[in-house]
């Protein structure tokens, strides 16, 4: 199991500037990947470009940039120019997000998502990798073929229900995961991805797997303090469902938590549940935290 770290968005006129220290620090800490979600803030494939090309080789994902607010042939074409500027360290991390996004915030339908995720994806592999693309389906169409250096990135695709993980194994390069616990990821996540992938003639899939992780001797309090930071997830009803399928109250209960041996005893648990990648998202004791995860990422 490889080991990334879940970058933090600086704030301030040089926000680029911090997230480059941020990635310098992750790549000289031995961290094979470095992941940047993309909310509200900085436009994530802009910002780890930006900051990329000032920082020692490492991995920069995507996790993950929304789907409906881009058509799929220019999603490619920026993420394929950020791949040609990164030396082909770009992997992209795509999303439905959430219907109070996509249809509150941008105006758009969340009718039938698993339909949109097909179609963006029929059109977005095979121009990622410069492809010709004639397609035309219910909602979304392209006659289009790109000359963007970059070709050939990773896509993975934040899936969570079957359909979805079945969608991700046949076409895409794996996925990306929030709030889903070990049993989840074993009984569930990894089984349904693989099989999809194995029937489809492809690759074994990468399943990243970002958590949120401290080590603290207080481990009650500490996951408390998880609940109140992450609470939102445990309202949406995607990460809900996944939440409900660990037995989990709330996100503190998939949370990282404990002391150094318990932490690393998750950790396995999560490498046998079939994770290729676990990005940590340290959200308290950051000192004693990221000293176990260098520590676990250098092996």
């Amino acid at each position: 199991m490889r080991y990334g770290y879940f970058l933090s968005e600086p704030q301030g006129a040089d926000a680029i500037g911090g997230l480059r220290d941020q990635i310098t620090q992750a790549a000289d800490e031995g961290f094979s990947s470095a992941w940047l979600s993309h909310i509200f803030g900085l436009d994530a494939i802009t910002a780890l470009t930006a900051a990329g090309v000032q920082a020692p080789p490492i991995e920069l994902g995507t996790a993950v940039v929304p789907t409906y607010p881009r058509h799929p042939a220019a999603l490619a074409q920026q993420a394929m120019t950020a791949n040609a500027a990164l030396g082909g360290r770009f992997a992209l991390g795509i999303g439905l997000s959430h219907k109070v996004v996509i249809e509150d915030m941008f105006g758009y339908s969340f009718e039938r998502p698993g339909r949109h995720m097909k179609e963006y994806l029929d059109i977005l592999i095979p121009a990622s990798r410069g492809e010709k693309v004639a397609y035309a389906g219910e909602t979304l169409k392209a006659g289009i073929k790109l000359t963007t250096p970059g070709a050939g990135l990773p896509v993975l695709v934040a899936a969570l229900g079957p359909r979805m993980l079945k969608l991700a194994g046949t076409v895409a390069d794996g996925t990306v995961l929030w709030m889903t616990g070990p049993k989840t990821i074993a009984g569930h996540i990894a089984p349904t991805i693989t099989a999809a992938a194995a029937e489809a003639g492809r690759p074994a899939p990468r399943i990243v797997c970002a958590l949120p992780i401290s080590v603290t001797d207080d481990p009650a309090g500490t996951v408390a303090r998880a609940n109140e930071i992450f609470s939102v997830y445990g309202r949406l009803p995607s990460y809900r469902a996944m939440l409900d399928r660990e037995g989990a109250d709330g996100p503190g209960d998939v949370a990282v938590v404990g002391d150094e041996d318990t932490v690393l005893a998750k950790l396995d648990e999560l490498r046998r549940a079939g994770v290729t990648d676990f990005v940590g998202s340290v959200f308290a004791n950051r000192d004693r935290t990221r000293s176990l995860l260098v520590g676990a990422a250098k092996g």
